[in-house]
C-alpha cells in the first residue's frame, strides 16, 4: 500500500454535519482498495489509526452488509454488494459527459461513446449517435473485451505492463473478428505506441466494417475512455488526423468536469 488512510479519530476541525462512523467505515473500504483488494484486520487497523475493537466492529457490520467478505486465509476483501453501487455511479458519470459528447458528434458527424473499465471489461456508459443513416450503435450497459476495442486499448495503455498481462490472462484474448489481436506481446507492443501517441484504433477488430478511434479520459474518478466509431469508408486517415485533437480536448474537458465531483 502506498499511502495510509487518514486517521479519523481526530476531532480537530470536525464538521458537526458529518457522521464519524460512516467516515471510518468508508476509510476501511478505501484502505482495502489501496491494499490492492485485500488486507488483514491488523493491516487495516494500522492504516486507519483506529482502535482494534473499533476496526472489528466496523468489519463485522460491513461483512453483514455484504460490502466486504472474508477470504479463506482470514484476509478481508471487497464484496459483491459494492458492484451494483459502483456500476450505477459510473453510469451517472457517463450521463454528465453527454453535453461534451454531443459537441463532438456535431464536429465529427460520427457516433461518440464513453466507456469505463469494470471487472476487467469495457462497459459502455454513454452514447450520442451519429446523424448519418448508416451509423454505429452501442447499447449503454453493454460489455466488451478490452483487447478488441479501441476504447479498451486506450484504457489498457494507461496501466502498468504487469497489470495488463494480468488482465489478459484473466479474460483471454478471444478473436471477435479475423483482425482481432490474439497475442499478448503484439498487443503490448501496440499499447506502447498508443501510450506515446495518445490514441488507439480498433481497425475492424471488434466488428468487421467498423473502425473506432479512442482516447483515455484523464483525471476521472475511475479508468475511462472516449471513442468515435463509424464505417471504415468514412473513418479514413484524414478523418483520424482531424478527429484526434478534438477528441483529446473533449476528453480533457470531461476529465476536469468529473474530477470536480470527487
Amino acid at each position: 500500500m502506498k499511502e495510509a488512510v487518514r486517521n479519523t479519530d481526530s476531532t480537530q476541525g470536525r464538521n458537526p454535519q458529518r457522521v464519524q462512523v460512516i467516515e471510518r467505515a468508508f476509510g476501511l473500504l478505501d484502505a482495502l482498495v489501496k491494499f490492492e483488494g485485500s488486507a488483514t484486520a491488523g493491516e487495516l487497523k494500522a492504516a486507519s489509526g483506529l482502535a482494534g475493537p473499533t476496526v472489528h466492529r466496523l468489519l463485522h457490520t460491513l461483512l453483514h452488509l455484504g460490502v466486504i467478505h472474508q477470504l479463506p486465509d482470514k484476509r478481508y476483501a471487497l464484496g459483491a454488494n459494492l458492484v451494483p453501487l459502483g456500476e450505477g455511479a459510473t453510469r451517472q458519470l457517463g450521463g454528465l459527459a453527454v453535453p461534451q459528447m454531443q459537441s463532438l458528434v456535431a464536429e465529427l458527424g460520427e457516433s461518440v461513446n464513453m466507456a469505463a473499465m469494470e471487472s476487467e471489461m469495457v462497459v459502455y456508459i454513454a452514447q450520442v449517435p451519429s446523424p448519418h443513416s448508416m451509423r454505429m450503435f452501442t447499447e449503454v450497459g453493454r460489455r466488451a473485451y478490452l483487447h478488441s476495442t479501441g476504447v479498451g486499448k486506450a484504457m489498457l495503455s494507461t496501466l502498468p505492463t504487469d497489470r495488463v498481462r494480468e488482465v489478459l490472462r484473466s479474460t483471454g484474448m478471444q478473436a471477435m473478428t479475423p483482425k482481432t489481436l490474439t497475442k499478448s506481446q503484439v498487443l503490448l507492443d501496440q499499447l506502447s505506441v498508443i501510450s506515446s501517441q495518445g490514441y488507439a484504433i480498433d481497425d475492424e477488430e471488434q466488428e468487421l466494417g467498423v473502425r473506432c478511434l479512442a482516447v483515455p479520459v484523464p483525471q476521472g474518478p475511475t479508468r475511462m475512455g472516449l471513442s468515435v466509431s463509424g464505417p471504415t469508408a468514412r473513418m479514413d486517415d484524414a478523418f483520424i488526423r482531424h478527429a484526434v485533437p478534438l477528441m483529446m480536448r473533449t476528453a480533457a474537458e470531461i476529465g476536469r468536469k468529473l474530477s470536480r465531483l470527487t
